[in-house]
Order: C-alpha cells, then structure tokens, then sequence
C-alpha cells in the first residue's frame, strides 16, 4: 500500500528517509556526496513522485520504492 509522503509528519519522514539512505551503503559513484546530501535526494524523489513510501501489512513493515519499480 502506497501512503502519501503528506500524510505523514515531516519528522517521521525525514527519519524514514534517513534509515533508507543508511540501509542502502555506500554511493561508489564519482563524487562523494554527503549523507545530508543523500537525505536531500531521496526526500526530493518522493515529492515528485519518482519514489514512494509503500507499507506492507504481510511483514508490517515501511519502505522506499522508486516509482518506476512498481510497474
């Protein structure tokens, strides 16, 4: 299930999106960017809708998915 990123408090959010950059390990791209950074892109993505926040009630469990991996 879907829940929009309005709907949940910005601190949650952000926390949310914290533990996701920090689950998803090293970026081993060109430049190093930094955690803040990271955070910033991702929160980014899910206000336009090119990642959502998905729970699952099976697992009980909150993600982040990039929209385009849902198809």
């Amino acid at each position: 299930m879907i829940v929009p990123w309005q709907e949940i408090p910005e601190e949650n959010l952000k926390s949310l999106v914290e533990h996701f950059v920090l689950r998803e390990g090293t970026d081993y791209g060109e430049q190093e960017i930094s955690f803040e950074q990271k955070v910033e892109q991702v929160l980014l993505l899910i206000k336009n809708r090119e990642a959502v926040v998905v729970y699952s009630e099976l697992h009980e469990t909150i993600d982040i998915k990039l929209t385009r991996s849902l198809g």
